[in-house]
C-alpha cells in the first residue's frame, strides 16, 4: 500500500476512533490511532502517514498541538481537524498550524475525504450578508478565549469574567463534545 493512503486518527473517543478507523479501512486506507499528541508522536518514529484527521479538543491536550507536530513532521501530510468546538477562533488557528481542512461534528468519512481533496479555496463560496448574532459572536469569544488558555475552563472564565460554572453551563447548552 502507497503512503498515499496511510492514514492517522488522533482522537481521544475510543467508539468514535473505532467506528472511523474500520470506515476508512473499508476504503482501502492503512489506519492507526493515536488518543493523544504524544501518542501520535510516537507513531510517528516509524511510520509517515499521508493523512490526518485530528480532534480539536484530546482530553485535557489541544488537537492544535497535533496539528503543530503532524506539518512540522510532513509539509505535504492532509491534516483535517474534525470537532464539536467548531469556532471561527479555533478553525483560523487550526489552517494557520497547518491544517488542510476544518469540519464541524457531525461529520462521516464522505466528508472527511472530501476535505482530503480540497487543497485550494473555493472563490464561489457563499458569503453570509446576515450579520452575526450577539449568540454568536459570544461563543466564538468564548472558543477564542479557550483556545488562548489551552481549555483550562477556570483560566477561561476568569479571563471572560464570569463564574466557571456559568461557563461550563454555557458550553452544555452548546452540546460540546
Amino acid at each position: 500500500m502507497s503512503d498515499r493512503r496511510q492514514l492517522l486518527i488522533v482522537e481521544d473517543d475510543d467508539v468514535f476512533a473505532r467506528t472511523l478507523k474500520r470506515s476508512f479501512e473499508r476504503r482501502d486506507y492503512a489506519v492507526r490511532v493515536a488518543a493523544s499528541p504524544d501518542e501520535a508522536e510516537a507513531l510517528l518514529a516509524g511510520w509517515r502517514p499521508g493523512f490526518a484527521v485530528v480532534d480539536l479538543k484530546l482530553g485535557n491536550a489541544s488537537g492544535l498541538v497535533a496539528v503543530q507536530m503532524l506539518r512540522a513532521a510532513d509539509p505535504a501530510m492532509r491534516i483535517v481537524v474534525l470537532t464539536g468546538f467548531a469556532s471561527i477562533a479555533t478553525a483560523v488557528e487550526a489552517i494557520k498550524l497547518g491544517a488542510s481542512y476544518y469540519l464541524a461534528k457531525p461529520s462521516n468519512t464522505d466528508d472527511i475525504e472530501a476535505a482530503f481533496d480540497r487543497s485550494e479555496g473555493n472563490v464561489d463560496a457563499p458569503l453570509d450578508a446576515r450579520p452575526s448574532s450577539i449568540k454568536t459572536v459570544e461563543w466564538e469569544h468564548i472558543h477564542q478565549t479557550l483556545v488562548e488558555t489551552n481549555f483550562n475552563i477556570s483560566e477561561a472564565a476568569r479571563r471572560l469574567g464570569m463564574h466557571r460554572r456559568t461557563l461550563a453551563r454555557k458550553l452544555e447548552k452548546r452540546q460540546v463534545k
